[in-house]
């Protein structure tokens, strides 16, 4: 017989759900990673569609992290890799994750995206053509930019300016030919995903026993969290997300915690308040806030329409504890950031964005 999951009957409040997600996230309670890659396989995929926030997103969780570690990391020691993944946006992962994850994901990425496709007239023999167009001009001329495999795809007699080059730059990502590469005077690059990361033979998991793991790994970084929850962020449908929970919990790794799900045994983890509040500043697009359905845990009612005004905007957070407080901004050069809090904050709470701030600042600051 299969083991049931465990229950832990009492309702949490926002509070302890906030602590433990925001702990899980290396965000509270003093937790702080010591590398670019231990951030990353903690937390799983930082978002990454904007290159300098990913690098924040990694920075808030580490400690001392200079951006020139996380450049190696992506690099020299190829430990991370940036490329689309869930709900087929841009998101960096740990390297030995990145063929598994695209395998599960990509096919219903790219089924998704068979409309986008046909509106803009790139239908399946130009996608293919496209790929092998792109393959040959990374193995013998790449890194390539965006710009120099847009201009190569011209000779297909795909327009330059619109949007087709990205869908077939992607297209070729989401069929495994290639990954974001090194950056070439601070512009990014493509490669070959087989030259950048050798492959190592089969995949580490496949099929159910992959859609179980990815569960399990969203679970470790996000927990207490929904089924709901972990559909909204992987893009895969509720009917994989419930299977998945069955699996898991048939396992007797997942424990009931109110509504929500954790990981069994880490509710016997929930963290001690502290008399001194853990302030950390979220870059924009941040994990800790578009990893769940809903948001009532970390940002209080009246004050979410700051953080996402609209049009698909998530502004830069200040946290402390978890709690957001604030929206922050850089000034012109990154040479300062300016602080919006929604309520007047006790000076503890003011130190604490002070440090963050001379430690942002700090981070962007270019290296000569």
């Amino acid at each position: 017989m299969t083991a049931p999951a465990e229950r832990h009957s009492p309702t949490p409040d926002h509070e302890s759900i906030r602590r433990l997600r925001a702990c899980a996230q290396a965000l509270a309670g003093g937790a702080c990673e010591a590398s670019a890659v231990t951030v990353v396989r903690r937390v799983f995929a930082i978002q990454a569609q904007d290159a300098t926030a990913a690098d924040l997103g990694i920075r808030v969780r580490g400690r001392d992290i200079t951006a020139q570690a996380i450049r190696t990391a992506y690099e020299k020691e190829r430990s991370i890799v940036r490329n689309w993944y869930m709900r087929g946006t841009l998101h960096t992962i740990p390297s030995d994750d990145a063929r598994w994850v695209l395998q599960l994901l990509s096919p219903r990425i790219l089924a998704a995206t068979s409309r986008r496709y046909q509106q803009l007239g790139l239908g399946d023999d130009l996608r293919q053509r496209a790929d092998h167009l792109i393959r040959r001009a990374l193995a013998a001329h790449g890194p390539l930019t965006r710009a120099e495999l847009t201009e190569r795809l011209t000779t297909l007699g795909i327009p330059p300016d619109g949007q087709a080059p990205f869908y077939l730059i992607r297209h070729a990502a989401l069929t495994g030919i290639l990954c974001h590469g090194p950056q070439h005077a601070g512009e990014g690059t493509y490669v070959l995903l087989d030259d950048w990361l050798p492959s190592t033979g089969r995949f580490r998991w496949e099929g159910d026993d992959a859609l179980a793991k990815l569960a399990r790994r969203y679970l470790a970084a996000h927990a207490p969290a929904t089924l709901e929850d972990f559909a909204a962020w992987s893009g895969l449908p509720i009917t994989w997300a419930r299977r998945a929970w069955k699996m898991l919990a048939e396992s007797g790794v997942i424990t009931e915690y109110g509504a929500l799900t954790m990981l069994a045994g880490r509710v016997k983890e929930l963290p001690r308040s502290s008399d001194t509040p853990d302030v950390r500043m979220l870059p924009a697009y941040d994990n800790y806030l578009i990893g769940y359905r809903t948001r009532e845990a970390s940002v209080p009612a009246l004050h979410q329409a700051r953080v996402w005004p609209g049009g698909g905007l998530i502004r830069p957070t200040v946290i402390a504890d978890g709690l957001a407080i604030a929206t922050w901004t850089r000034g012109p050069g990154s040479r300062s950031i300016q602080v919006d809090a929604f309520e007047p904050v006790p000076p503890q709470i003011e130190q604490g964005i002070d440090m963050e701030k001379e430690a942002v600042v700090g981070f962007l600051r270019p290296t000569t």
